[in-house]
């Protein structure tokens, strides 16, 4: 006897037959430390995260306070978990309340996550400095991100990030009698000196993660007709208008400064952190044949697939140059894969005998485009050069190139090493190490009056020529070190130079050059006859070195990162700005020029 019709049957499986629990790349985020734990789903099999501490809060006072550093901030990409497993505890930090009148703002609270026996754990932003205010209240304070300082008659250098997690609050900036706020450090970028006119600076930028941004620096306040804004990722903004100062909550942003001459008030709050887990496999439950037709048609039935042989090119921002004198900032760190698996090209040493990278298919990919470093600190007195931003694709971190020193400092460490500053009392200045060893080269050393030059992602900075024994204050020449040369990639299907380090500042005549590759021209002569030069954007070039006046270290330029794989591949980015592209062979190229996504398919 015929079967009777049932549409209700489940196409022969047995069991339950439709008990459906599915989704592509779940996202948990968690505000608050309770529940603790996060449970992973069944069939997950790696995750990205981001673990954000609080912020910290602006500075109090009648005017013209710091901006609130931004929580620390740390990134992991496809962390191998099991699925349906208790990863570990949970702890998100609060956001520092509101200065009162002319004081730091309070620091935010630490977060962390426990994965895999590992604790991953982020430092609280720091207070913005208090306005008015001529002694210590007047500093921003260091954190996750530093803090801006406030008004104050001695202007006073923003506070210090915390390595890997964030940057520096801004410079404050002279105008009339009193120094004017500057923005507090974001976890990308350092906070902005102020722009002039007795406006406050604006807060450094944050990181971004699964299309949003997290962990931006407050504004700086205002004396005048514009108060600083807040960085990308929840930064509190100001203005003499007195919007409202405190950070976005469970962003991990600094609080603003206040900015009413007439009315002292607190300063903005910072933001909560926050912690996110993106899972990378989701996939549960027992489904009908139709429950799987259906959603197969609408494009979200979870399955996970794997690419082989994704090449790369990774670089830094570069380090910006010193001042005074001051040695040229380092490059970029660069780091490239060998391009076996994708056709031949040619590749710099680095990628000498480097594996190509297997990605997950059909999810967007975060991509970090590291900034270079900000001129040093363009205002007067100047300090060493600042640091350049890593740049970050999947498992591949290169870090941001190394400043260059003022004067009578050590170049900084970095992906390339910063030039030395010049040396009035020592015979020779040392240059900068490359932090971690294997994406560039050191930076120069320094004479009296000429500074070393910044290292390269082929060669060490060039020492300021002549002997310390030399009769000639610089020498034998009388300007800087040149910049270590940049390396070759023939990566996007045409070689291109790039990763200069930064030329010296010096005293006397010929400008130092940058390295090849993009470097900027060290500046010399007496009242600014020669000025220095920014590094090339998109090289992770270094930035040259300053002379005496203004005493103004130029800016790294900013990172890159290229992506190349099988012709059968398809490559989507996100923003518009950065693009897609075939190389002769049928390869396809996605370039980055800023932050971004890339999906492969």
């Amino acid at each position: 006897m015929a079967s009777p019709s049932n549409s209700s049957q489940n196409g022969g499986i047995l069991g339950v037959s439709n008990n459906t629990s599915f989704g592509k790349n779940t996202v948990t985020t968690k505000t608050s430390s309770a529940p603790s734990a996060v449970t992973t789903q069944p069939g997950t099999r790696s995750i990205d995260y981001l673990v954000v501490a609080g912020g910290g809060a602006g500075g109090g006072g009648t005017a013209r306070s710091g901006g609130g550093g931004a929580g620390g901030a740390i990134k992991g990409s496809s962390i191998p978990v099991c699925g349906n497993t208790a990863l570990g505890a949970v702890v998100v930090g609060a956001g520092g309340s509101g200065a009162t009148p002319e004081t730091v703002g309070a620091p935010g609270s630490t977060s962390s996550f426990v994965i895999g026996g590992t604790t991953v754990s982020t430092t609280g932003g720091g207070g913005g400095g208090g306005g008015g205010q001529p002694d210590a209240d007047g500093l921003g304070a260091a954190g996750g991100s530093g803090g801006g300082p406030g008004s104050n008659v001695n202007c006073r250098a923003g506070g210090a990030g915390t390595c890997g997690q964030g940057f520096p609050g801004g410079p404050a900036l002279a105008g009339g009698t009193n120094c004017t706020a500057a923005g507090g450090g974001g976890a990308t970028a350092a906070g902005s000196g102020p722009p002039g006119s007795g406006n406050g600076g604006a807060g450094g930028a944050g990181i971004p993660f699964n299309g949003s941004n997290y962990a931006g620096g407050g504004g700086g306040g205002s004396g005048g007709t514009g108060g600083g804004a807040g960085g990308a990722g929840g930064g509190g903004s100001t203005s003499t208008s007195l919007p409202t100062r405190n950070a976005t909550t469970n962003t991990g942003g600094g609080g603003a400064g206040n900015s009413n001459p007439s009315s002292p008030a607190a300063g903005g709050s910072g933001g909560s952190g926050v912690v996110i887990v993106k899972e990378l496999n989701k996939a549960s439950g027992v489904w009908s044949m139709q429950s799987q037709y259906s959603s197969q048609r609408a494009g979200t039935w979870p399955f996970y697939v794997e690419y082989a042989g994704i090449d790369y090119l990774v670089i830094a921002g570069g380090g910006s140059g010193g001042s005074k004198r001051g040695g040229g900032g380092g490059a970029g760190g660069y780091r490239e894969s060998a391009g076996t698996s994708t056709g031949s090209y040619t590749v710099s040493p680095f990628g000498s005998g480097v594996a190509a990278l297997t990605l997950e298919g059909n999810v967007a990919h975060d991509i970090v485009v590291g900034a270079g470093a900000a001129c040093s600190p363009c205002s007067q007195p100047g300090p060493s050069g600042n640091s350049g931003n890593d740049s970050v694709f999947a498992t591949i971190t290169s870090a941001g190139g190394g400043g260059g020193a003022m004067e009578g400092g050590t170049g900084g460490p970095g992906g390339s090493g910063g030039g030395a500053g010049n040396t009035d009392s020592a015979p020779t200045g040392s240059g900068g190490t490359a932090t971690p060893a294997g994406q560039g080269y050191a930076g120069g050393s320094s004479l009296r009056r000429a500074g070393g030059g910044g290292g390269g992602s082929a060669a060490v900075g060039g020492n300021a020529p002549g002997s310390p024994s030399s009769p000639s204050p610089t020498g034998a020449s009388g300007r800087g070190g040149t910049g270590g040369a940049g390396a070759t990639s023939g990566i996007t299907g045409s070689c291109v130079q790039r990763g200069g380090g930064g030329g010296g500042g010096a005293q006397y005549t010929s400008p130092a050059p940058g390295g090849a590759g993009g470097g900027g021209t060290g500046s010399t002569g007496q009242g600014g006859s020669s000025s220095a030069t920014a590094g090339t954007v998109n090289t992770g070039s270094g930035g040259g070195g300053d002379q005496d006046t203004p005493q103004i270290g130029r800016a790294g330029g900013s990172g890159l990162v290229v992506v190349r794989g099988p012709s059968a591949r398809t490559f989507t980015v996100s923003p518009g700005t950065n693009s897609t592209s075939t190389a002769p062979g049928g390869q396809k190229i996605a370039t980055f020029t800023v932050s971004g996504t890339l999906t492969v398919s």
